[in-house]
């Protein structure tokens, strides 16, 4: 099985190499940015994608996307530092066959990937059961309305991102993103970018190294 890890944190890549190390079934490649994992999904492809959503250059949503408009697609499973459940329920809706944490055991990755392999999606367990009572937390949670775009945007304000250097990161238009955070000041209820940012942190959006 050829796997690609995306992932810009170094440690990360070798953690998960050395995971997969005692499994001579696994083939490996790693790539630090979108960008970079499009590229070697074209020349390596990968039969599975272990995706980081926090990339420099990309939004970890809209790059499972266009990974699976390649041919042939690969399967996605989301290794994540987001834990909150609409990060997962996104993630699946882009198209994710699995979504863990990176708090997560070892051997939850290994299960995760046995389960992809045979055509089932994978959560873990504890986002699973959360996810399970998402449609009774919906009328209050505070990012129901989001999409997977809007979370990435807000994600990056909440790190101190202006909008010129987030739309250069994501690869859009200034008015795009504008229009983005136009949108998402009406669906959190509030008027200035700072209201947006405070939220960002208040939700833990922003993430330590």
């Amino acid at each position: 099985m050829k796997i690609l890890i995306v992932d810009d944190h170094p440690v990360v890549r070798a953690g998960l190499k050395r995971l997969f190390a005692e499994h001579d079934e696994f083939q490996l490649a790693e790539a630090a940015a979108g960008k970079e994992a499009l590229v070697l999904c074209r020349s390596y492809r990968p039969d599975l994608v272990i995706l980081d959503l926090n990339l420099p250059d990309s939004s970890g949503f809209e790059l499972i996307g266009r990974l699976l408009r390649e041919e042939p697609p690969p399967r996605v499973l989301v290794l994540s530092m987001h834990d909150d459940p609409i990060f997962a329920l996104r993630a699946l809706e882009a198209g994710a066959s699995g979504y863990i944490s990176k708090n997560a055991p070892p051997t939850q990755i290994l299960d995760a990937i046995g389960r992809i392999r045979k055509g089932q999606r994978y959560i873990g367990p504890e986002l699973a059961q959360e996810m399970a009572f998402l449609h009774l937390q919906a009328p209050t949670h505070p990012l129901k309305d989001l999409s997977g775009r809007d979370l990435e945007i807000l994600r990056r304000l909440g790190e101190g991102q202006g909008l010129k250097e987030i739309a250069g990161a994501l690869g859009l238009g200034y008015k795009t993103v504008a229009n983005n955070c136009t949108q998402m000041k009406a669906k959190l209820g509030v008027t200035r970018t700072a209201g947006l940012i405070r939220i960002a942190l208040q939700n833990g959006l922003v993430l330590g190294d």
